[in-house]
């Protein structure tokens, strides 16, 4: 595994959150096989009143041309590379020629090369704010080169060479558009990973030191951690997948994981050997007893990552699949190699064993006896009250999500796509794609006429950026066409429209043209392009809601095909499709749970009693969510199905010791209950406390996302612990006879048939036997 681990990459490569076989998908992917991808585009924002003086114009020169030479940058356009349209008479054409040829070396160049760019429309609005003093420098990146880790050490490269022009010019930039804060956010999510990893080895380590005062049940457990890591890289690479933004987020969550089986292990052990001192014994109960229920435990844990296969998206399958093999692979690495480990070392001392009797723990404990065998009646009338706040917490909740979400506003990041929307309104792309049904029916002047008139109700959304189409490049035709006049920036007449387009250059694929970027070669389909704010997925449905009517408007039924694409139409749909999936993984992981709880527990009644305290914390973390603004959306749902995977843990502990008391006992409930409590009870808490601090690490995440997922999660699992602790005993109290079973004795799984569990004093007394002295 270590030698397979070695040969696992990173992914770098922009996934969609879509099936392949949705709507949404294939007309993104029709529309990117005629113009080419959306979104790859970086945007260098700056705002100076004196960018035309001299010698910041020419560090702005400078600054272009450089970027241009860079490997992995197609294109460059700024102030100082714009292009224009001039007519040749002669040849009957239009030459598509640079504004700035040349360096400019004296003031007064610069002053008419200023005069000739703002008589310009066309690029007022997208390459610079005339109003605001603010421009762009509009970088297009290889698509090919995004996909590798190249990305990183291109935008490094342009960055620096950026940052020592605005060294020297004394000029503040901003970065932005959607592969600069994918390779910024995928770079930082990464070098997160790594230090949750750490930061949850060091925090298990000194929790362990902490509850059992010994180095070895440090050292062991890190040991497992280590080869389960090890394991999670080696299935990766065996299964062929890269290690994804989500993946990179479970080794941590592994780490804790292993660190609940082994506490729950190593407790079971001192508690063994300080009952009758015997080593061997006490390890083969470790494996016969916790064994049972562990097994168990990390199937339900499993369970709830598993039912992520189910979402049908590529990232949350394989997350799926390597979270549900490794657990259960940290559980059977746990349950051989703590035993094998053990086995070697001498006897534990009555300093390791003394937390058993005199840690804050022990102290606990007769008070949670004691609050369930006597004030049943305030657990039952808090855990209602607290569960009517939780339902009106629950109706507060909203489905939202953003493309650029999760980013804290104090980042840089976030601070310079709010100065690029307040200048350009936006960066995200979205595309409007046009079939005429015809060949050649892009050209006709009613058709023109149709999209100018839609990019009017365009404009009209202030969410949305200056859109541009054929419309757009024929007025820039039109004033070429008339020597630059300003004036005759409009739509050409219908004969004015058979002279410009004579004068246009041939559409032909393969070849970049300002016509190709706009209409396909068989002139058939066209597109409007623009740029939306980093609004929410309610805004983005709101205005294709309402824009859908006025399209259908301009552009009737019968006679044209008008789609809404672009990356924001296929985050929005990946969004909505991403929600409702995970909530189908959540039922479906509750019902998993249930089947596997049936095997070993057999009582419908127990079982659903069992799921009642761990359904309870759920509904108080969506009411959480609900009160303090928290979204519903793909980066908080999953946190659903992961925290009821183990959750569930501590209940499936306690009834499998209840079972195995009840046989002690001699079917004597309340006896049972107060002995399988006291003896669970480290271990719940044990396990909740390393499982709290193994997630809370996560609100340190720059993102919001992860920051959730660890206090949510953390909350969760305290308030699964109280319930656990609490309800679940006071239930089955409460309940008594009614649900404690004949079908809760004789389960259908047994791994280790518990009423065979062979003492060595048993050995023992046939011994004796033999020498007649019984």
């Amino acid at each position: 595994m270590g030698y397979h681990a070695l040969k696992v990459q990173m992914s770098y490569e922009f996934t969609s959150l879509l099936p392949q076989s949705d709507s949404a998908h294939i007309v993104y992917e029709k529309f990117k096989d005629r113009f080419g991808k959306d979104g790859s585009v970086l945007f260098v924002g700056m705002q100076s009143e004196d960018i035309f003086q001299l010698e910041k114009f020419q560090a702005l020169y400078d600054l272009t041309n450089d970027i241009k030479k860079i490997d992995g940058v197609e294109e460059v356009l700024s102030l100082t590379r714009l292009f224009n349209l001039e007519k040749d008479n002669e040849l009957r054409q239009f030459d598509f020629v640079p504004i700035v040829i040349n360096r400019p070396e004296i003031q007064e160049e610069v002053d008419s090369l200023k005069k000739e760019i703002y008589n310009l429309p066309f690029y007022n609005g997208l390459m610079f704010n005339q109003e605001t003093s603010v421009n762009l420098i509009a970088i297009t990146l290889n698509e090919k080169k995004l996909n590798t880790k190249d990305r990183i050490h291109l935008v490094n490269a342009i960055k620096y060479r950026a940052e020592l022009f605005s060294a020297e010019s004394g000029i503040e930039l901003h970065y932005s558009g959607l592969p600069y804060i994918r390779i910024i956010t995928s770079e930082m999510l990464e070098q997160e990973s790594k230090f949750f990893v750490v930061l949850a080895m060091i925090i298990a380590s000194i929790i362990l030191l902490l509850f059992f005062k010994s180095i070895k049940a440090v050292i062991f457990p890190m040991l497992i951690v280590l080869v389960s890591l090890i394991w999670v890289f080696g299935t990766m690479s065996l299964l062929d997948f890269k290690v994804t933004m989500l993946t990179a987020v479970f080794p941590p969550l592994l780490i804790v994981i292993v660190v609940e089986n082994c506490i729950f292990l190593l407790n079971k052990y001192y508690n063994e050997y300080r009952s009758h001192g015997n080593k061997v014994k006490s390890l083969s109960r470790v494996v016969q007893r916790i064994g049972n229920a562990n097994l168990l435990t990390n199937a339900t844990t499993a369970a709830g990552f598993a039912a992520f296969i189910v979402t049908g998206n590529s990232l949350l399958v394989q997350f799926g699949v390597i979270a549900s093999i490794n657990i259960l692979v940290a559980y059977i690495l746990s349950l051989f190699l703590i035993p094998i480990f053990y086995s070697y070392l001498p006897p534990p001392s009555s300093r390791h064993t003394r937390h058993l009797d005199k840690s804050m723990v022990a102290k606990l404990i007769p008070k949670v006896v004691n609050t369930v065998l006597t004030k049943r009646n305030y657990i039952y009338i808090t855990a209602l009250g607290l569960l009517v706040i939780a339902i009106f917490g629950v109706s507060k909740l909203q489905t939202t999500g953003r493309i650029v979400d999760d980013i804290p506003q104090k980042d840089a990041l976030y601070k310079d796509l709010m100065f690029i929307e307040h200048h350009f309104k936006g960066v995200m792309p979205l595309e409007f794609s046009i079939d005429t049904r015809k060949p050649k029916g892009v050209l006709k002047l009613s058709t023109i006429d149709k999209i100018e008139e839609l990019q009017e109700v365009i404009s009209s959304y202030p969410e949305l950026s200056r859109s541009l189409s054929i419309a757009e490049v024929l007025k820039f035709a039109k004033q070429a066409f008339y020597n630059g006049k300003i004036s005759m920036y409009s739509l050409p007449n219908s004969n004015e429209k058979n002279f410009i387009l004579r004068y246009m250059p041939k559409n032909e694929s393969g070849k970049r043209t300002i016509l190709n970027q706009f209409i396909d070669t068989t002139m058939q389909y066209t597109r409007i392009s623009t740029q939306m704010a980093n609004i929410g997925t309610f805004d983005i449905q709101r205005i294709k809601d309402d824009i859908r009517p006025k399209i259908d408007s301009i552009f009737p039924k019968d006679k044209f095909d008008v789609e809404i694409t672009g990356t924001s139409v296929v985050f929005l749909k990946g969004s909505q499709y991403l929600v409702k999936n995970l909530f189908t993984s959540l039922l479906l992981a509750l019902v998993i749970i249930t089947i596997l709880m049936a095997l070993l527990f057999t009582s419908i009644r127990m079982i659903i009693i069992s799921l009642i305290p761990n359904i309870i914390p759920l509904i108080m973390t969506a009411a959480m969510m609900g009160y303090i603004g928290i979204p519903i959306k793909p980066s908080t749902v999953l946190i659903f199905s992961i925290a009821l995977g183990i959750s569930v843990d501590n209940a499936i502990h306690f009834l499998s010791r209840y079972r195995l008391q009840l046989i002690i006992n001699n079917w004597k409930i309340k006896e049972s209950v107060i002995a399988a409590l006291k003896e669970t009870g480290f271990s719940m808490i044990y396990s909740s406390v390393v499982l709290f601090f193994g997630f809370i690490i996560f609100v340190l995440s720059s993102f919001g996302g992860t920051e959730s997922l660890g206090y949510l999660i953390a909350f969760t699992l305290a308030v699964a612990l109280f319930s656990n602790l609490f309800i679940l005993p006071s239930l089955i109290l409460s309940l008594d006879k009614y649900i404690t079973t004949k079908t809760f004795k004789d389960p259908l799984l047994e791994i280790f048939d518990e009423e065979e569990d062979i003492e060595l004093s048993d050995l023992e007394i046939e011994h004796i036997d033999t020498r007649g002295s019984a």
